[in-house]
């Protein structure tokens, strides 16, 4: 009796022979454009060696910790003082409860991918796996699990107050590194003035990167330093920008208005909701400018509701699984800050991203509203985000954008994440990708011509976002 294939095979996801046909010959093989990441930058630019797989798989990544709470394990096999084999041996017991949730998937993409693990992950397997994972880390340090991605393009997430050393490092010594990294601009903390004593001590880092002598104590002094700050973005490399938001920020608030808020904010004095979003709509209007001037992409994150659990916010911190879906109001708020930017032509290429799924419709049908024929696609549906990165939800921003939109010169998945094995997630959306036009093409509902078809596949994985961002890439890889 022939032997059972594996979870993960050839095959897996693609349910007819069109859609097999358009993953295999179109997709599999293009490159990673991973413009919106959280990769760690430091890392990247000491080729760091990861001691062990509990570090390289569950570390930093809050999708593990939400499922292993979820599973009962006590926190100090989450990101506690447990040893790395106990917390990895929580996790294998866990992962047999994560069917139906994309953790599964990618568990085993991940295992496959980068250690040949075809064996399921559970509680008796783990001793086995983390042998053979352990066993094969030395040859995967942080450049050899880029390049095994095949990744072209790296964009991390970088706060204007944080140096950009390790970027420097990366471009100056890439190594064998064949991505190239970037830096993108996320200056959020700026809009914080509803929490004094932080957003005090971060302008205070502001002003020591961006080199402002006499600190910051206007609000002028703040937007000199986030434009010297930006301009240095620019100069190492950065063509995008990226913003998390509940909603898109766009009350009236004249200069003076803001200049008030600021200076209560700088006296230790909280901003109240409504100050804090005029302020915020102040500043957001100039960063838009800053990036149409420059010729950047802006990336709006908008609908994530964070900070829920308070008690395990305090031992935890912010970024540990305790953020959900939002049910804020987008049209209007996001109508008015792409219309207030398009008025005078500076609304820079965007991308908008929803984390509710009430909102894809929303979204689909708004950026039809500011495309202006300047370049294909100026303003993109970004794909599902966060808790819709996964089957169901990317199908939905699939189905909502091809009815509304373009999705030919979609720019294609991101990864938004912090671990280096979340690549498989790209190879994740191709098979949903080309499973979704497979079965069209199967049903007569789209033309059955494989180079029609295949061909957007292709710009959807790869040749879209080399053309959208403008980004310099190494020459395997630039076309």
């Amino acid at each position: 009796m022939p032997a059972s294939r594996p979870f993960i095979h050839d095959d897996f996801l693609l349910g007819t022979k069109q859609a097999r046909e358009l993953y295999h010959r179109y997709a599999k093989a293009e490159p990673i454009f991973d413009y919106h990441c959280h990769l760690p930058p430091d890392l990247i630019a000491k080729n760091h060696e990861f001691a062990d797989l509990a570090e390289l798989w569950l570390g930093g990544d809050h999708y593990k910790w939400r499922a292993l709470r979820a599973n009962g394990v006590r926190e100090e096999f989450v990101t506690g003082s447990a040893s790395p084999r106990e917390k990895f041996q929580a996790w294998a017991e866990t992962v047999p409860h994560t069917l139906r949730n994309p953790l599964y998937h990618w568990s085993a993409l991940e295992l496959k991918r980068y250690f040949g693990v075809d064996e399921l992950l559970d509680g008796k397997s783990a001793e086995r796996v983390w042998k053979k994972a352990n066993a094969k880390l030395p040859q995967l340090r942080v450049h050899d699990l880029i390049n095994r991605s095949n990744v072209a393009v790296v964009c991390t997430t970088d706060d204007p107050a944080d140096p950009l050393d390790h970027h420097h490092a990366i471009r100056t010594n890439p190594g064998k590194l064949r991505a190239r990294v970037y830096p993108a601009f996320r200056p959020d903390k700026a809009l914080a003035v509803t929490q004094p004593a932080a957003f005090n001590a971060w302008l205070e880092r502001l002003a020591g990167t961006a080199v402002v002598a006499n600190g910051i104590k206007t609000l002028d002094d703040l937007l000199a330093a986030l434009k010297k700050r930006h301009d240095d973005f620019h100069a190492a490399g950065a063509r995008v920008s990226d913003h998390g938001l509940e909603s898109a920020l766009s009350e009236p608030c004249t200069h003076a208005q803001a200049k008030m808020i600021f200076d209560a904010a700088r006296k230790g004095r909280a901003a109240s909701a409504e100050e804090a979003a005029r302020y915020g709509s102040c500043l957001m209007l100039e960063f838009g400018k800053w990036d149409a001037a420059r010729g950047w992409t802006k990336q709006l994150h908008l609908g994530a509701l964070r900070n829920n659990n308070s008690r395990l916010l305090g031992k935890c911190g912010p970024d540990s699984g305790f953020d959900s879906i939002g049910d804020f109001p987008q049209a209007a708020a996001l109508s008015r800050y792409l219309n207030t930017l398009d008025a005078t032509d500076q609304l820079p290429r965007t991308i908008v991203y929803n984390n509710n799924p009430n909102d894809n419709y929303v979204l689909g049908a708004m950026i039809g509203n500011f495309q202006d024929g300047s370049i294909p696609g100026k303003v993109q549906f970004g794909s599902g985000w966060w808790f819709l990165d996964q089957k169901e939800g990317m199908e939905w921003q699939l189905n909502a954008l091809s009815n509304l939109g373009l999705l030919s010169r979609f720019v294609g998945m991101i990864t938004d994440s912090r671990s280096f094995v979340s690549y498989p997630r790209h190879e994740y959306f191709r098979r949903t990708l080309c499973n979704l036009l497979g079965a069209d093409m199967a049903r007569g509902e789209i033309p059955g011509d494989f180079k029609l078809v295949g061909g957007m596949v292709k710009n959807i994985c790869f040749a879209n976002a080399r053309a959208y961002f403008g980004l310099e890439l190494a020459p395997e890889f630039a076309g």
